[in-house]
Formats: C-alpha cells, structure tokens, sequence
C-alpha cells in the first residue's frame, strides 16, 4: 500500500526530531537542573546509525583550530576547538609536569641562626621560582647526584644567601617599629645572589640569572641573628617534584552555550540578567520594552542559578560545546607562557613519536 502523505510528512518531522537531537547528543554537554547529561564522549565508528565518525586527518584540519584571546607576560588564554576531551587533558598535564624548569635542589646551610629550622628553611628556597632559561643547561646526571661531585657549569646554577641583621642605632628611642629598629630584619628573595660557575659570567652576561620576584619574604630576623647558605639550582621536572612545575595554574573548561527559547521581557529578563555573571546577558530596548539577549555566554561560569526560577528555567537552554576548550595558563615567571605551550606540544609529539617507534619495533620484530 502506498504511503500517504500525510505519513510522510510525519515521518519527516520524526526523522528531523532526532537528527536534530542526535546532534546535540553528540555535540554538546546540557546543563539540567540537578544533572549534566551527554557528558560522555561518543564520537566513534559505528555507535551512532548514519554517522560516520571514523576520525579523518583531512577533516580534523579543516575542524581544529587555536584561537588567542590573551596574552601577556604570565598569562595566556586561548581557545582549542575540534579536538577530544583526553587530549585537552594531556596538554594540561604535560604543562603542569613536564615542561622542565630550573629550581633549588640542594641547600648547603653553614650557619641558621634564625627561628626557622633548617628543613623548613630549604623547603621555602626551593619552591622560590628561579628565572633561568632550562633550555641552556643540562639534566644533572645521577652519578654526579650520588656521588656530591663539585657543581658545573652546563647543569648548576649557584645562588647564595648571607645576611645578618643589626639594630639600627639611629632609630628612635621611641619608636616599637621593626622596620625602623632593625637592619636586615626582613630576608627576601633580592638577598639572593647569583654566584657564577666557570664561564657563566661571560655566557650570561646578558641576563643575570636568579629569583623571578625580589619581594618574596623568605624570614624575619632579629639583632645578632643571620643567615649563611649556599644554593644549587639544578634541571628538573614537575613530575619529580612540584617546584619544578613552569605553571602557577593550567587549566581548561568548555566553552558555556546559552539558548533564549523565548523573548523575555520587562522585570523577567532584569531578572534573567542578575541570574548569571556581567557582561553575559544584556538589555535591549524593542518598542519602549527591556527584552533580554546573550551578549556574550563565554563569561558565564555555569552556576545554574537561572534554573532556580520556576518561570525562567524554561525559556533558557543551558550547554556546553564538547570540543571547544578554553586553556587559561599563568606562568610562575620562569618562562613566557606561550613558550610553554610551544614546549608543551614539543613534548607531546616527542611522546607520539616514540610511541609509533615502539608500534614498528613491535610489528618488525
């Protein structure tokens, strides 16, 4: 029997129905009012009828981009679209433990006479960020960590630390303030020196190697009370310790999308407008009315609040977009943040590299 067309039509709209919400199940996170559906990744060969999600080198140039919303000394903000979730997370990892930096490793203390004990002491100076291109040194090679052979100039940087405080004798009788009493009361990272090691003067004659910050307190002192330490300042990674992480945070969150399903109007959309952060929904003036718009969603930080509203949660459709990360990274000073995203792809395809290396020993074999 022939389809009637009003079946058809039907079918049609049934048809468009799931497309339309096949699409969104695979292409964005939904925010509900006490569940985050879709949030798992689903974008593989043969999961869904009519999709041909096979991954294609072709169409993943054509999808991926990287786009720079900001930039400055030590901080960097940028959108990575069209890739996988677990390969935003290795960026992120990779930034917070493999990137190397240089840092304090061992602390030689000849003479603490402070209220500070010497463990405490050491551990406070090695998580001081040391500006030093890593790059230009070597990793010190475990024999020479075993053995306490002299330092060298390829893989050590020499930083010492000799302070005394005295009592200012110019200071007024009257007077309770340390400041004015004391010399030297306050140790701060500008107290340390760098000492060079046999030809380092003249190769970084340009750059004087030592703290990124001079205002760091390191300890307070009193007359009569000093320091005397020296400091060697070796390659590292943050995987191997914390303080050799390049990055004071590193992270990444999906782009926000928020849906008006309806013209909200007069106190509604005043109200609608203080439901999520400034700058994310606006007021627009149509015919003497306030009718509300999405400005910009990417300020919004997903808090839900708008869903707390019986007569708002409704006309608004709270999502995500599953490939689209925005990477914030702040660096520690050590190095420029899109240095380190540069390093941090470096190292990345280092791990590709010899990943396929193994795959063919594994195959020739």
């Amino acid at each position: 029997m022939a389809e009637s067309a009003h079946a058809r039509q039907i079918k049609k709209k049934v048809m468009a129905d799931f497309s339309s919400n096949m699409e969104e199940v695979r292409k964005r996170i939904i925010l509900g009012d006490f569940c985050v559906r879709n949030v798992h990744t689903t974008d593989f060969p043969g999961n869904y009828p009519g999709y041909d999600d096979a991954w294609d080198m072709q169409k993943f140039q054509k999808t991926f981009r990287v786009d720079i919303a900001e930039l400055t000394e030590n901080l960097m903000e940028f959108d990575m679209v069209g890739i996988d979730a677990a390969i935003a997370n290795a960026f992120r990892r990779i930034l917070l433990a493999e990137v190397p930096t240089m840092a304090i490793e061992r602390v030689l203390i000849y003479n603490n006479t402070s209220i500070i004990q010497d463990e405490v002491l050491a551990q406070r100076l090695g998580l001081i960020p040391i500006k030093a291109d890593p790059f230009l040194f070597e990793y010190r090679s475990i024999d020479k960590q075993s053995t306490e052979e002299e330092v060298s100039e390829i893989d050590t940087i020499q930083l010492c630390l000799k302070i005394k405080c005295y009592r200012n004798t110019r200071a007024s009788k009257d007077s309770s303030d340390p400041q004015e009493l004391y010399l030297n009361n306050k140790v701060y990272s500008r107290d340390i020196k760098w000492v060079p090691i046999g030809n380092q003067a003249d190769v970084f004659a340009d750059s004087s190697l030592g703290p990124v910050h001079d205002d760091i307190l390191i300890a307070l002192l009193r007359p009569g009370q000093e320091l005397d330490i020296v400091m060697h300042c070796v390659k590292g990674i943050g995987k191997d310790h914390a303080k050799f992480s390049p990055v004071a945070t590193a992270s990444y969150r999906l782009l926000p999308e928020i849906t008006l399903l309806d013209a909200v109007q007069g106190e509604k959309a005043e109200r609608l407008k203080r439901c999520f952060p400034q700058g994310v929904i606006e007021l627009g003036d149509v015919n003497g009315s306030k009718v509300a718009k999405v400005v910009n969603s990417r300020l919004d930080t997903c808090s839900r609040e708008v869903l707390r509203h019986d007569d708002l949660k409704n006309v608004v459709k709270l999502g995500r977009v599953r490939d689209h990360f925005i990477f914030s990274v702040e660096s520690t000073g050590i190095l420029p943040p899109n240095v380190l995203v540069t390093e941090c792809i470096k190292v990345l395809m280092a791990k590709c590299q010899r990943f396929l290396h193994e795959l063919d020993s594994t195959f020739t074999e």
